[in-house]
């Protein structure tokens, strides 16, 4: 009888109590943030934030986000709320000369106090994101380059931005250059794959959310990675160039290069880093072995150099090519 009881009093107090949406559990006040939702949600958040505010949102309606009749999307549950927490204190004090409550804000600059020294940290940014941003793509996340060295995903994304600069293939470079400095330079050297030209963009390339990789690299492998585009270099070839079985960048250099065909060194330079060139016809190009010079220079080293010969250079079929020269 009193277990009955008690199974009937459990039951009453749960109906009472107002279930708590799903959205609200994923957008839980984080520390220093006391505080209720909104009555109205994006309406009251628009009454400031017009196009004249400091931080307008009204391109945030032209987004994914935006979209109330796609229940996966912020607007189809709290609305702004979703992701900034919740705002009643924030909207109440929204007055003149009154110092505003705090609210979760997204950026470098984002806080919960009125301390500039006590920042949201990127973590505490990310795991809104990641409630509903955690499979595919991103699944990697956790413990990956970008996030250990302590990037929030607004770094790179513009959420309420009409069109999202680092999903565009011809703006996405400038993103990530705003870190990779060294591989902005690399890219206007002379020899370089079209990322400048906005023919592709380095996600093409790299996983930025994750990967198994050192590089962040979109395939298991550099090689596996290279052959996404450059297939016919895959092979298996009858007689194969050890080298290009191995590693892409022993010869080429991925981001740009002063020399032709992103290659490291000009052949033969190239080449005699692994082949010897005693007993064969390939004097350095040196001053000494140049047409000039005080030696005199093997003509199958001039224009194509060792390519003159070995045209096949990564790997041959040939029943005749066990030299890579056809």
């Amino acid at each position: 009888m009193l277990l009955l009881s008690g199974l009937v009093f459990s039951v009453t107090v749960f109906a009472e109590t107002p279930p708590v949406p799903a959205e609200a559990s994923a957008a839980a006040p984080a520390t220093g943030q006391a505080s209720e939702y909104t009555e109205k949600g994006a309406d009251t958040c628009i009454k400031c934030h017009d196009e004249d505010s400091e931080f307008p949102v009204f391109s945030i309606f032209k987004t994914k986000h935006a979209q109330p009749a796609d229940k996966r999307t912020p607007f189809a549950g709290l609305q702004c709320e979703a992701c900034h927490g919740p705002g009643a204190n924030h909207a109440k004090t929204a007055q003149p000369g009154q110092k505003q409550a705090p609210i979760i804000a997204f950026g470098p600059h984002s806080k919960l106090t009125a301390d500039k020294r006590n920042p949201v940290p990127p973590e505490e940014q990310n795991r809104i994101c990641l409630g509903c941003h955690r499979g595919d793509a991103r699944i990697g996340w956790n413990a990956s380059a970008h996030e250990s060295g302590n990037l929030a995903c607004v770094s790179c994304h513009k959420i309420h931005a009409e069109h999202d600069p680092v999903l565009a293939t011809s703006s996405q470079p400038e993103v990530c250059y705003q870190c990779h400095q060294k591989q902005r330079a690399d890219f206007n050297k002379p020899s370089v794959h079209p990322v400048r030209f906005g023919l592709i963009a380095c996600s093409e390339c790299h996983r930025p959310h994750g990967s198994n990789t050192s590089a962040l690299l979109a395939k298991p492998t550099l090689n596996q990675t290279c052959y996404t585009c450059h297939a016919e270099k895959r092979g298996p070839f009858l007689w194969e160039h050890a080298p290009v079985a191995e590693d892409c960048t022993l010869c080429h250099t991925p981001h740009g290069s002063v020399y032709p065909a992103l290659l490291k060194k000009n052949p033969p330079l190239l080449c005699q880093q692994c082949h010897s060139p005693a007993g064969h016809p390939s004097i350095a190009r040196t001053a000494d072995g140049l047409p000039g010079g005080t030696s005199a220079p093997s003509g199958f080293l001039l224009a194509g150099s060792c390519t003159n010969c070995h045209s096949q250079v990564h790997g041959s079929n040939h029943p005749s090519g066990v030299k890579l020269m056809r």
